[in-house]
């Protein structure tokens, strides 16, 4: 009565054991070094030789120095405070919001 009782009676002890081959073996992928210098040789040839290359107009020339301009200025703003300058800063403005941004406490129990 003891072993038929048993859910487990049936149970392969061990390792699982696959089909086949017991060993699995990775194969090595060979880069084809003809295929690789046929890439090479038609990326160099679509260089900018085959694409006119095309002027930009004043109007895009001033807008990217006014671009420039701006992010430098923008370096140097970041650059000049501290973190601790700018955590204080942030604290100043949250101190300055109303309390129509705060957010509201959630209590289960009232």
């Amino acid at each position: 009565m003891g072993q038929s009782d048993d859910p487990y009676a049936q149970v392969c002890k061990g390792k699982l054991q696959l089909k086949g081959d017991n060993s699995i073996k990775k194969k090595k992928k060979k880069k084809d070094k003809k295929l690789l210098e046929q890439v090479s040789k038609i990326v160099e040839s679509e260089t900018p030789e085959s694409k006119p290359a095309r002027q930009k107009t004043k109007a895009e020339l001033a807008f990217l120095k006014q671009q420039e301009k701006m992010q430098t200025q923008r370096i140097l703003e970041k650059a000049s405070m501290t973190h601790k300058e700018r955590v204080e800063k942030f604290n100043q403005h949250l101190d300055g919001l109303t309390e129509h941004f705060d957010i509201p406490k959630v209590s289960w129990t009232k």
